[in-house]
C-alpha cells in the first residue's frame, strides 16, 4: 500500500482527508499545534499544552464511526459559562494529554475510540505560538491574531525553537508521496516549514511533492494570488523547484456566494494560470474541484482524493488532466 504524508491544519486538511480515507492508501496526516483561538486557545493556556483543536478535527475527519458519534464529538457546550464553547473532542484530547503526558500516548487512545483510518501526528509536542512580522513592521503573536489581521505578512517564526516529532521525520522518510494540503498558507501550511531539520528531510525525500491549491485567496495572506503564486510562496520556505505536482481548480465559479466572498470577506477565486505553471515545469492536474456545503465553498473531497489516488497508481501521463 502506497504511503502518503499530508501536511496541514484545520478545515482545509480535514476536507481533503474525508476523501483520502476512502481509498486504499496508508495516510499519515501531520497537523500544526500552535492555534490559540477560541476553545483551543483557552485549553492551551489553562493546561500549558499544545493546541488540540486542529488535531481533534482531523481525527474526526478520518474516523470510521457513525454520524451520532461524530455529532457527539463535535458537540459544544454553548449554554455553560464554565464549559462555554468547548467541544467534546477537545475536552477528551485534553483529558488524555493530562492523563498520559504527551500526544504520542494520548492520540492512539482517541484514534482507537473513533476507529481512525490512518495516522494523525502533531508537528511537535512543544507548546509554542506562531509569530508573523508584517511588511509595515508590526509583530503579530498567535494564529488568531495573524488570521484576523489583514496586514501583509512578510515573515513567519515560532515563539521559540521547536523539536519536530520524530515520527513525522520517519513518516517523511518512508513516504511515496508528500502533500501540502489546501488551507491557510500562513497559519496551516508554512508553520510546518519553519524547521530546518524537517525541511531538509522533505527535500531529501525521494517522494514527489504535491500541492493542493486553495479555491480562494485570503486577505493579508494571498491577495491577488494565482495558483503559481501559492507555489512560489511555498518554495520560498521549501526551496526552489521543490513542488513537483499541483492539483488545482480550473473551473470558473459564478454564483451569489462568490460575490458574497468578494464583498464581505475580500476573497477572490484563485486564478488558474496554466501557462505560468507550464513555464515552472510543474505536473498539472486540473479539474472542477469545488462544491458548496452549508453555504460555503469547499474542495470536493472525493474527487480531489481520486485525483491523488490516480496519480499515485498511474503517475502523470499528461501535463494537464481535465
Amino acid at each position: 500500500m502506497k504511503k502518503v504524508v499530508i501536511f496541514g491544519g484545520g478545515s482545509g486538511l480535514s476536507q481533503i482527508l474525508k476523501g483520502l480515507r476512502l481509498f486504499p492508501i496508508d495516510v499519515t496526516a501531520v497537523v500544526t499545534v500552535s492555534d490559540n483561538g477560541t476553545s483551543t486557545g483557552r485549553l492551551k493556556k489553562d493546561y500549558n499544552i499544545p493546541a488540540v483543536g486542529d488535531l481533534s478535527k482531523v481525527l474526526i475527519s478520518m474516523a470510521d464511526c457513525d454520524n451520532d458519534i461524530k455529532d457527539l464529538m463535535n458537540y459544544r457546550f454553548l449554554k455553560s459559562k464554565t464549559l462555554g464553547n468547548h467541544s467534546i473532542k477537545n475536552l477528551l484530547l485534553t483529558a488524555l494529554l493530562d492523563m498520559k503526558g504527551d500526544f504520542s500516548h494520548a492520540l492512539p487512545i482517541l484514534s482507537k475510540l473513533l476507529n481512525v483510518k490512518g495516522n494523525v501526528l502533531p508537528l511537535t509536542e512543544d507548546n509554542v505560538d506562531l509569530i508573523a512580522y508584517t511588511k509595515d513592521g508590526k509583530t503579530l503573536v498567535g494564529e488568531e491574531q495573524i488570521t484576523k489581521s489583514k496586514k501583509i505578512k512578510e515573515r513567519l517564526d515560532y515563539s521559540r525553537e521547536i523539536t519536530v516529532n520524530p515520527d513525522v521525520l520517519n513518516a517523511v522518510k518512508k513516504a511515496d508521496l508528500i502533500i501540502f494540503s489546501s488551507g491557510s498558507l500562513v497559519t496551516s501550511i508554512i508553520p510546518h516549514l519553519l524547521n530546518d531539520k524537517l525541511n531538509n528531510a522533505i527535500r531529501k525525500s525521494k517522494a514527489k511533492k504535491m500541492y493542493i491549491c486553495n479555491l480562494f485567496t485570503q486577505p493579508g495572506e494571498t491577495d491577488d494570488f494565482k495558483v503559481s503564486d501559492h507555489i512560489l510562496l511555498l518554495e520560498k520556505y521549501l526551496g526552489k523547484n521543490t513542488i513537483d505536482i499541483v492539483i488545482a481548480n480550473n473551473n470558473k465559479m459564478n454564483s451569489y456566494l462568490v460575490h458574497k466572498y468578494q464583498k464581505k470577506e475580500q476573497k477572490d477565486q484563485v486564478i488558474f494560470d496554466i501557462d505560468k505553471l507550464r513555464e515552472m515545469n510543474k505536473i498539472i492536474i486540473a479539474d472542477k474541484l469545488y462544491l458548496i456545503e452549508d453555504n460555503v465553498y469547499r474542495h470536493d473531497s472525493l474527487k480531489t482524493a481520486y485525483l491523488v489516488f490516480s496519480y499515485l497508481m498511474d503517475g502523470a501521463k499528461n501535463d494537464v488532466h481535465n
